[in-house]
């Protein structure tokens, strides 16, 4: 067997290490004589799995005691209708900072349950930069901030976490899209009412949305709000109120002790930042590809990057694609290409692919 290195920005490389241990559990999960899918989400053996997922969580991105881990359906699509559904209370204006086509995407969603504010957006300087927090003007009384920290799309992080406090406004939640970072490098949980993420980037299969919430912000819910996705619900129920996504949860359950096996979170950003650095150094240096983002405000997690003469796109993909390297197209509304770098993708792989690039321009040139 010879698998590929793949750079797809989600559903995305898994660590080998899980996908073989699921393959020995497929038949048989511990001698239970059946595979975790075929598990009832309420028998004990998958209650056992599902409860020390969430303990691996909590351990390793330092979840405090008053949040609550919610394992939901959906996506971070969904999510986006969930948020305002489940956080406007009384409150009438939610905030957006609208930073690249995701968090775009959100504020038009919640326009459907709340008056939006933009308190800022980089979309005049095509969605290059993340506003630093001195140029947002957030409104009187919203009843939360949204933020997307890291846009798979256009390859823009966060540099800070949004402090809001230091704005003096740090009565007011935050809350943060992190589909494509979790996990990636180390955060403060306490300083965001709510994060969530699509799992299927960063954490294992699509399918298991992760919501980590603050407790003060459950049962805040709109009437219509369905059972299903009202926070408090899930949270009471811990997660079972209806099927959740077992055989994800089971894959997710995988990789936090795979993260945990590897020194946990300041061990696996290291090698983020090494794998990061290899690639924009390469880009940097080069005149034949280029990369737009500011620096400061680069991904560690999504590279997009682009050749200077477009007209060789379509070699740069067939003769990447016949070298192992797949799924390096740019997403539809940019264009150009994008690797997306993952934490299961290993530094041989960034390296491979440097060294396609070099290869390829030296050809092309």
């Amino acid at each position: 067997m010879s698998r590929v290195w793949n750079f797809s920005a989600g559903p995305a490389v898994l660590p080998e290490d899980v996908l073989r241990q699921a393959a020995d559990e497929m038949l048989d999960w511990q001698g239970a004589g059946m595979g975790v899918m075929e598990m009832s989400h309420r028998g004990k053996e998958f209650t056992a799995i599902a409860a020390q997922a969430e303990a691996d969580l909590r351990e390793l991105l330092a979840v405090p005691a008053n949040y609550r881990i919610l394992f939901m359906q959906g996506g971070a699509i969904a999510e986006n209708a969930i948020i305002p559904m489940n956080l406007m209370g009384d409150r009438r204006v939610a905030d957006y900072i609208v930073t690249g086509s995701w968090s775009q995407k959100s504020q038009k969603e919640a326009r459907k349950y709340a008056e939006v504010n933009i308190a800022a957006t980089s979309e005049a300087s095509g969605f290059t930069r993340v506003p630093p927090m001195a140029e947002w003007q957030l409104s009187a009384d919203p009843a939360y901030v949204f933020t997307c920290t890291n846009e798979t799309i256009g390859g823009v992080e966060y540099p800070f976490e949004p402090d809001l406090a230091q704005i003096g406004r740090g009565e007011l939640p935050v809350v943060a899209d992190m589909s494509s970072h979790i996990l990636s490098r180390a955060i403060d949980v306490s300083k965001y009412g709510l994060i969530f993420g699509g799992a299927q980037k960063n954490i294992g299969p699509a399918g298991l949305t992760i919501v980590i919430v603050r407790e003060d912000l459950l049962g805040r819910a709109m009437p219509h709000c369905p059972s299903a996705f009202d926070y408090k619900v899930v949270a009471d129920n811990a997660s079972m109120y209806n099927t959740p996504p077992t055989y994800s949860i089971y894959i997710a359950g995988l990789v936090f002790q795979w993260l945990k096996r590897l020194g946990g979170v300041a061990a696996i950003e290291a090698q983020n930042v090494a794998k990061a650095k290899l690639l924009y150094d390469f880009l940097d240096a080069s005149d034949f590809y280029e990369n737009r983002v500011d620096p400061a405000c680069r991904s560690r997690m999504n590279v997009p990057f682009f050749l200077r003469d477009e007209a060789l796109n379509e070699a740069f993909l067939a003769e990447s694609k016949a070298a192992g390297l797949v799924q390096l197209k740019g997403h539809k509304s940019v264009g150009g290409m994008r690797a997306s770098i993952y934490n299961a993708m290993p530094l041989a792989g960034v390296q491979a692919l440097v060294d396609f690039m070099r290869d390829f321009a030296a050809r092309r040139a």
